[in-house]
């Protein structure tokens, strides 16, 4: 049993990239303001801007994780996610990269139901 219990926190390389990138960008905003740099405030959200690309490219390359939980043996980040070519269902980034995929038509509970919608 893992120190978090029985749940998936998603931790990925695309997350964690990701935050690393923004934690970066985030921090040299912070110095370039104090600095009073211009040059510096723009790079650093240059840098902020590229965390969210990088991460984004990496989820589609399968280094991110689907929406829901998974499989236990699917839990540590270093585990590539096999179906994201065919994109994500629900998944904006998926969705925005062209990778759409069929979701099976959602059935009303009843009969009433279909009839007021």
């Amino acid at each position: 049993m893992s120190a978090h219990g029985d749940v998936d926190l998603g931790h990925t390389l695309a997350g964690w990239t990701g935050t690393a990138l923004a934690v970066v960008g985030a921090a040299g905003a912070g110095v370039a303001v104090c600095a009073a740099s211009l040059l510096g405030v723009v790079l650093a959200a240059a840098v902020t801007v590229a965390a969210g690309v990088a991460t984004w490219l990496l989820h589609l390359a399968g280094w991110g994780k689907p929406g829901g939980p998974r499989p236990e043996g699917e839990w540590s980040w270093r585990v590539r996610d096999t179906g994201a070519r065919a994109g994500h269902p629900e998944c904006l980034g998926c969705r925005v990269a062209g990778r759409r995929t069929a979701r099976a038509p959602e059935a009303p509970e009843s009969l009433v139901d279909a009839v007021t919608c």
